[in-house]
C-alpha cells in the first residue's frame, strides 16, 4: 500500500514512537478528562440538590429531585452532546480539525463555570439555568469526541494507532476518578466545617446553607482541566491526512509534517489532486455500497453499549442505596450523603472503570478491535444477568461486596471492550473526507442512547411497591428487572459487532479504501481485507 500512498501519509504510517505522539495523546486525552468529569459529576451532587431546593417540611425522607427535574438535570448535557457531536464532527471535515478543536474547547471552559454560577430566586430558576448551562456545556463535549479522535488517528503510526487513540479515550476513566475525588475532598471539608445532624434529627439544620457551594465547586472544578490545555491545542499543526487529502493543499501538509517529524518531504500536489479525485460524499450509493454497513455497525453497537454504560453510571448512588451500601438518605446530613456517593463511586471507578480502559491500550493492536469488543459486550452480558438473575440474594447484607465485585466487573469489560472499541473504530474506517462527521454520527447515536438510558432507568429502576418508590416518581419494573433488559441490550451489541471490520495494522487509507479505484470488488471492503492495488 506504500506505494500508493502519499509520501508523507506513508511516514506517519511507518513512523516510530516519538514525543509527539505523547504530545498528542496528552492535548486530546485531557479534553477527554474533562468531558468524563463534566459529564458524571452531575450524579455525585443530584441528591444534594434535592436536599437543598426540593425540601418538603415535614416529609419523612430528605428532598429529592422531582422526575422530570432529575430527567432534565441528568439528560440535558447528553441532548447537548449529540447535538455537539453531529455539527462539530461535520464541521471538522468542512473547516478542519484543528480550527474547530479550539470553539469546543473554550466552550466547555465557559460553561463548566457558568454551570457552577447557576442563579434564581426559586428552585425552579436555579435548575433552568443549571440545565440551560449544561446543555451548552454538553454541545462543547459533543465537539470533542469526533475531533479528538480524528486528530489523534491521523497523528499516529498504523503499527500502535489503536493504542493511542484508546489511551485519548482512556482518560475519561481518570475524569470520572477525578470527579469523584474532588467531591470527597469538597464533601469532607464542608462535612469538618459545617457540623450538622442527620436529618431524622433535625431536617432543616441537616443541610447547611452553606451545602449550597459544596455542588457549585464540583461543577465548575471541571474547568481548570480544559483551560490548562488550550494554548497546546492551538500550537497543534492541522493534521496531514486534511490538509493533503481534503484540503488538497500538498505544500502545507509536507511542511507541517517536516516539523513534525524533523524529515524533510516533497510536496506532491499531482498525487493530491489524483487522490481527491476519488473523493465521494455521504449520500451517494458509493459510501453506501462501501461503508453503510461499516456506519450501521458503529452506530448500532455505541447506542447499545451507551444504553448499560451510562444508565448503570448515573444511577450507581441508586444502585448503591438499593442493596444497601449507602445508608437511608435520613439517617445522615446533605453534605455526608455527597461523600458517601462520591466513595462508592471512586471505588467502582479506581476497581473496575480505569483498568479496563488501559488493558484495552495495551493489548488493542495485538488482539485487535473485533475481538476486544465482541468479548466485551459477551461479558457485560453475563454479569448483567448474573447480577439480575439471583438478584434478591445480592441484596442480603452478607452478599453486597459479592454484588459490588460483580457490579466492578460490568464495568471493567464495558471498558475493556465496547466503550473503547467504539469510540477508536469509527476514527479508522472511514476516508479523510468523512471521517469527522462518520465519527460524529456514531458517537451521537450512542448518546441518543444515554438519552435511553438516562431518561429510561429512571424510571424503570423504581420500585414495583408504590410505597418504596422516591417522592413523585411511579412505580417501575424494579432494579432485577431493569439489569435483565440491560443484560439483552448487551447480547445485541455482540450480533451488530459483526458488522464492524477489523482495522488492526492497516493504514488509515487502505482499511477505508481510499487508494483504491472505482472497480475494486466490493465484498473485498465488507471483508475488511482491501487488497493493494498492482503498480
Amino acid at each position: 500500500m506504500a506505494g500508493n500512498q502519499l509520501g508523507v501519509l506513508n511516514a506517519l504510517d511507518v513512523a516510530k514512537t516519538q514525543w509527539y505522539h505523547f504530545t498528542a495523546i496528552i492535548i486530546a486525552g485531557m479534553g477527554f478528562f474533562t468531558d468524563a468529569y463534566d459529564l458524571f459529576s452531575i450524579s455525585l451532587v443530584t441528591k444534594l440538590l434535592g436536599r437543598i431546593y426540593y425540601h418538603v417540611e415535614g416529609a419523612e425522607k430528605p428532598g429529592n429531585l422531582p422526575p422530570n427535574v432529575a430527567a432534565a438535570v441528568n439528560g440535558v448535557a447528553f441532548c447537548g452532546t449529540l447535538a455537539g457531536q453531529l455539527f462539530f464532527g461535520w464541521l471538522g471535515d468542512k473547516l478542519g480539525r484543528k480550527r474547530v478543536y479550539g470553539m469546543t474547547l473554550m466552550l466547555m471552559v465557559i460553561c463548566s463555570i457558568a454551570s457552577g454560577l447557576s442563579f434564581g430566586h426559586s428552585a425552579k430558576g436555579v435548575m433552568a439555568t443549571l440545565c440551560f448551562f449544561r446543555f451548552w456545556l454538553g454541545f462543547g463535549i459533543g465537539g470533542d469526541y469526533p475531533l479528538s479522535a480524528t486528530i489523534m488517528s491521523e497523528y499516529a503510526n498504523k503499527r500502535t494507532r489503536g493504542a493511542f487513540i484508546a489511551a485519548v479515550f482512556a482518560m475519561q476513566g481518570f475524569g470520572i476518578l477525578t470527579g469523584g475525588i474532588v467531591a470527597l475532598i469538597v464533601s469532607t471539608a464542608f462535612d469538618h466545617a459545617y457540623h450538622a445532624p442527620s436529618y431524622e434529627t433535625n431536617p432543616v439544620a441537616s443541610t447547611v446553607p452553606e451545602a449550597d457551594y459544596v455542588w457549585r465547586i464540583i461543577l465548575m472544578f471541571g474547568s481548570v482541566p480544559a483551560a490548562m490545555t488550550y494554548y497546546w491545542r492551538m500550537k497543534m499543526p492541522e493534521t496531514a491526512r486534511y490538509t493533503a487529502l481534503v484540503a488538497k493543499n500538498a505544500k502545507q501538509a509536507a511542511s507541517d509534517m517536516s516539523k513534525v517529524l524533523q524529515v524533510d518531504f516533497l510536496a506532491e500536489e499531482n498525487r493530491v489532486e489524483h487522490e481527491a479525485s476519488k473523493s465521494f460524499g455521504l449520500f451517494t450509493k458509493k459510501f453506501a455500497r462501501r461503508h453503510g454497513l461499516h456506519l450501521l455497525g458503529t452506530s448500532v453497537c455505541w447506542f447499545l453499549l451507551d444504553i448499560g454504560y451510562y444508565s448503570s453510571n448515573l444511577f450507581q448512588k441508586d444502585i448503591f442505596s438499593s442493596i444497601g451500601w449507602i445508608p437511608p438518605a435520613k439517617t445522615m446530613n446533605a453534605i455526608h450523603e455527597v461523600y458517601l456517593v462520591a466513595r462508592a463511586q471512586t471505588l467502582i471507578a479506581l476497581c473496575g472503570t480505569v483498568p479496563g480502559y488501559w488493558f484495552t491500550v495495551a493489548l488493542i493492536d495485538y488482539i485487535g478491535r473485533f475481538a476486544i469488543q465482541l468479548m466485551g459486550f459477551f461479558f457485560m452480558t453475563v454479569f448483567m444477568f448474573a447480577l439480575a438473575i439471583p438478584y434478591h440474594h445480592w441484596t442480603k447484607k452478607s452478599n453486597r461486596i459479592g454484588f459490588l465485585v460483580m457490579y466492578s466487573l460490568t464495568f471493567f469489560f464495558a471498558n475493556f471492550g465496547p466503550n473503547a472499541t467504539t469510540f477508536v473504530v469509527p476514527a479508522e474506517i472511514f476516508p479523510a473526507r468523512l471521517r469527522s462527521t462518520c465519527h460524529g454520527i456514531s458517537a451521537a447515536a450512542g448518546k441518543a442512547g444515554a438519552i435511553v438510558g438516562a431518561f429510561g432507568f429512571l424510571y424503570a429502576a423504581q420500585s414495583t411497591d408504590p410505597t418504596q418508590t422516591d417522592a413523585g416518581y411511579p412505580p417501575g419494573i424494579g432494579v432485577k428487572k431493569s439489569l435483565m433488559v440491560l443484560g439483552g441490550v448487551n447480547f445485541l451489541g455482540v450480533l451488530f459487532t459483526l458488522l464492524v471490520p477489523e482495522a488492526k495494522g492497516k493504514s488509515l487509507e487502505e482499511v477505508s479504501g481510499e487508494n483504491e479505484d472505482e472497480d475494486v470488488v466490493h465484498d473485498q471492503q465488507q471483508a475488511s481485507s482491501v487488497s493493494t492495488v498492482p503498480q
